[in-house]
């Protein structure tokens, strides 16, 4: 299946208006994000030369935008064993295991769970996140395991996609804090962006990016805490930041919590546990839920037994 490219002439009623957004109203398939990825990579042409997203079109400009098919993507599928939470012809749903990565990158292109997914869905999947993130509408960190939905088709794609940045989905964490959280619930407000210190890490920075946490106490441990977590915005680490920064690192977490592991866990206690989304084509509003790993089980029931002897 070859590149699709199509082409276009700006009209006067089009004309004066961003680059960026001109590309979604030529091609009602395209999502701004998407829209500004092939601008960024050279694939939307302005009279045969590469222009910024900002760039004003003009009356006559001609347009051409390159798409690659989904079956275009140069990824290993491999038989890699994934819990399968849902799946139909334009999603599926899987609870990613900790450790896992979700997407390949420069110098790690197989293990993922792409290179998983891509077994189970052939060249059934989304082109838009590009050859390395086929079907990828959100993320979870390495360690962190839980929740995912991936695209099918770049029309599935589009609509969550969207949904996820109106705020429109809702997805619930469970974390393990280290220490008593005295609040019953509370709201973390503080931007985070690259830390001045090392930046390799995430950090409240005041000239960082708006980052809204909320958080309740669902069950108290001798010097641990069990949260229910849910974010209003996605910024990279920000639960595992926000926790760390007033003082309730997550546990295991090897990058926010000073080292302290006193249960040898590799990796923090951070599950994404599950989502509320409406379908991209039923418009059903679905409710799905992933599994707690075996691990964070296990260390709930020791915690809870230690809490019951502490307290007897």
């Amino acid at each position: 299946m070859q590149t699709k490219i199509n082409e276009y002439t700006i009209t006067n009623e089009l004309a004066n208006q961003r680059l960026d957004k001109i590309v979604t109203i030529l091609d009602n398939q395209l999502s701004r994000m998407e829209g500004q990825r092939l601008i960024d990579e050279g694939n939307v042409l302005v009279n045969e030369k590469k222009q910024k997203p900002s760039y004003k079109v003009m009356y006559k400009d001609k347009i051409t935008i390159q798409k690659r098919p989904p079956n275009e993507i140069g990824i290993i599928a491999q038989e890699i064993p994934i819990d399968i939470i849902y799946e139909d012809d334009e999603i599926i749903v899987v609870n990613k295991p900790k450790g896992m990565v979700v997407h390949p990158a420069n110098g790690n292109l197989d293990g993922t769970l792409v290179n998983a997914i891509m077994a189970i869905c052939k060249e059934s999947l989304s082109g838009i996140g590009g050859k390395l993130r086929p079907g990828i509408i959100h993320r979870l960190d390495k360690d962190t395991s839980g929740i995912l939905i991936i695209a099918k088709n770049d029309n599935a794609h589009i609509k969550i996609s969207n949904q996820i940045q109106n705020r429109e989905t809702k997805k619930i964490y469970l974390a393990l804090v280290r220490g008593n959280v005295k609040e019953k619930e509370a709201t973390i407000n503080m931007p985070i962006g690259r830390s001045t210190k090392d930046r390799k890490k995430m950090a409240v920075n005041r000239n960082g990016k708006e980052a809204i946490t909320h958080f309740k106490v669902l069950e108290r441990f001798n010097g641990y805490t069990l949260l229910e977590v849910k974010i209003d915005t996605g910024r990279t680490h920000q639960i595992r930041v926000h926790l760390s920064e007033i003082g309730y690192p997550i546990v295991g977490d090897e990058v926010y919590s000073n080292g302290k592991n006193p249960f040898g866990v590799k990796g923090q206690c951070l599950h994404a546990k599950s989502i509320y989304f409406m379908h991209p084509t039923t418009h059903e509003m679905m409710y799905l839920e992933a599994k707690l790993p075996k691990y964070f089980e296990d260390l709930l029931t020791k915690l809870r037994q230690e809490f019951k002897i502490f307290n007897n």
